[in-house]
């Protein structure tokens, strides 16, 4: 079947009552644990898929059936139980349920009613190979069903792939619109656009403001925020408690404007929204038709204003037409009287929540800490201070880098015996080192810049005694063992 109505139509309520009754009265109905599911939702959106569940959960309860939702932006494994628990019935966005799929952690082979919802916008938004692969694994006797206020572009392929002789029902003429909506068309100067759409959003009632880009929508919200106009944005970029947390401020009349994107141009349903601004001009008719869908819904009346500047009246105008939207454009400012009418009474001045300022974190002293400082001390590991203590690096200063924590004088890091390498390990038959590289027992570490040698490997006691008198007395001078 395919079914096509205006937006606020109740398309919803169209294929949900009929599905729960049917699942209901087959055959295969039971509560034995891990049933799979015998009914198959899908919309392109999070928020399509809950909003569907809304609607689809109280029926399914009342004939003692269960629901659950599908989608991405969440963990997987409050999914994964409901479904080990049995579920008559799953609402899912395709990209979730196929990776469940992959996983192996639900089957779709008792599928017996699968519906298609906002079939075009699946299209459109890349969905089709993912959705094509779903139905494919449905049973091909199943009833399958397509629902949008649109039918057209790939949607065809799915249609002759997947129904077999098909019905289609229309609740009218897709050129109709509904006709409680007024439509407005704004032209104004670029630098005056912002002061306009701030006026708009300043009335009591609900206002949904759509822009093209996410960061352009959580910028005007927190624009209107800080003016006093408490407004929540609604974009791609927030995570799933976010979007649900605002869509629930809005929805509870917390805040009056909602700045979104067209991720809620379709299936978002909020009663009473009187007034729908395109901040910008969507790219395509559907878009627009799908936009405006948020006001004059079930039967109200609502008011759609497009904002355009002198740049895209080419475009937006062209874009009109293909809508079958007739209306006039006109010149507008902050002050005009169809501004004002629009607008309404001003809501009152909200002032904005005082944002916290972090408290500064306290700097923990080294030695009230038990955890060792991440910053290398100057001078090593040791407990002295300094890399060469109260003498330089080639004297016998007392701190030393193993006993007292410096490269020169008499103690090492390993105390008395040296980095591993005493005089005993020269007996043992160990090969002698570069005298530049090592370091002794009483001395300090060689280098190419001349720093003084105290012990080289194979040295005997008299020589380390004599070169260590001369460390002394000379200052640093380089001293090469008998050996090398």
């Amino acid at each position: 079947m395919l079914g096509r109505g205006k937006t606020g139509s109740g398309k919803t309520l169209a294929f949900a009552i009929p599905m729960v009754v049917r699942l209901a009265a087959s055959e295969s109905a039971g509560r034995r644990k891990g049933r799979p599911p015998r009914g198959l939702i899908l919309a392109p959106t999070r928020e399509l898929a809950t909003q569907i569940t809304d609607v689809v959960d109280p029926l399914a309860q009342a004939y003692g059936m269960t629901t659950t939702t599908i989608f991405g932006g969440v963990k997987q494994k409050r999914q994964e139980t409901a479904l080990n628990a049995g579920v008559d019935i799953v609402i899912a966005c395709p990209g979730r349920l196929e990776d469940l799929l992959q996983q192996g952690l639900v089957s779709l082979e008792d599928i017996e009613v699968t519906v298609l919802d906002e079939a075009d916008h699946m299209s459109d938004m890349g969905f089709l190979p993912g959705v094509t692969r779903i139905l494919a694994k449905t049973p091909a006797d199943g009833q399958r069903m397509f629902f949008s206020a649109t039918l057209d572009n790939d949607v065809n392929k799915l249609v002759r792939r997947f129904l077999h002789n098909e019905v289609l029902h229309s609740v009218d003429d897709p050129s109709s619109h509904v006709s409680a909506m007024t439509h407005h068309l704004f032209e104004v100067p670029v630098d005056e656009k912002n002061e306009l759409i701030h006026k708009l959003a300043s009335g009591t009632g609900r206002r949904i403001l759509f822009t093209r880009t996410k960061h352009r929508a959580k910028r005007f919200a927190r624009q209107l925020t800080a003016q006093g106009i408490p407004a929540v944005d609604l974009h791609g970029n927030l995570s799933q408690g976010a979007r649900d947390r605002n869509l629930a401020a809005f929805s509870d009349g917390d805040v009056r404007v909602l700045v979104a994107t067209d991720v809620a141009a379709r299936g978002v349903h909020v009663d009473s929204v009187e007034l729908v601004v395109h901040v910008d001009p969507p790219t395509e008719h559907k878009a627009y038709l799908h936009r405006s869908g948020r006001t004059a819904r079930a039967g109200s009346s609502g008011e759609v204003v497009t904002v355009m500047v002198p740049e895209e009246r080419k475009d937006t105008l062209a874009l009109l037409r293909k809508a079958a939207i007739k209306v006039s454009p006109k010149k507008v400012t902050v002050e005009s009287a169809e501004v004002a009418e629009l607008v309404g009474e001003t809501a009152a001045f909200v002032a904005p929540e005082p944002k916290e300022t972090p408290q500064p974190k306290k700097k923990t002293e080294p030695g009230q800490s038990g955890k060792r400082s991440s910053r290398r001390r100057r001078g090593g590991r040791g407990g002295g201070n300094g890399r060469g203590g109260e003498t330089s690096r080639g004297g016998n200063g007392s701190n030393s880098r193993g006993a007292e924590n410096s490269r020169g004088g008499e103690a090492t890091r390993t105390g008395q015996s040296g980095r591993g390498h005493s005089a005993a390990s020269s007996q043992e038959g160990r090969p002698p080192a570069r005298a530049q590289r090592s370091r002794g027992n009483d001395g300090t570490r060689g280098n190419r810049g001349g720093r003084k040698v105290s012990e080289a490997r194979g040295t005997s006691p008299e020589t380390r005694k004599r070169n260590c008198s001369r460390a002394g007395s000379e200052g640093s001078r380089t001293v090469y063992s008998t050996s090398s």
